[in-house]
């Protein structure tokens, strides 16, 4: 747990393989289901990021913040593993990224 008004930014990568699709239709008919069963079941950010024009490739990313990184930690491998056993798609490649924030940074408004 970090104090004095710190917190952390958890991130993570997820490039998926849409094996059997033919069109970008039927890939953001599979994304959307993804995200929709990723939004219902966690309290985070999700959306798609890079290989928008590849029919059979989808890269993703979800992000959340919290003081405690190890909650932040495991909700997001349990994240990954839940993609991970969805029939829609097949994790090829995950990241996680946590950073730390806090008081006294430079402020961006």
């Amino acid at each position: 747990m970090l104090k004095n008004g710190g917190f952390y930014i958890g991130a993570c990568s997820i490039t998926l393989v849409l094996r059997g699709n033919s069109s970008l239709k039927g890939k953001r008919s599979v994304l959307n289901r993804i995200k929709d069963r990723v939004k219902h079941r966690f309290n985070i950010a999700i959306s798609e990021v890079g290989e928008l024009d590849v029919h059979q490739v989808a890269h993703i990313a979800a992000a959340t913040v919290g003081n405690d990184r190890t909650y932040i930690e495991g909700q997001l491998t349990h994240l990954i593993e839940f993609i991970g056993g969805l029939t829609e798609a097949e994790v090829s490649h995950a990241e996680i990224s946590i950073d730390i924030k806090g008081k006294g940074e430079n402020v961006l408004f």
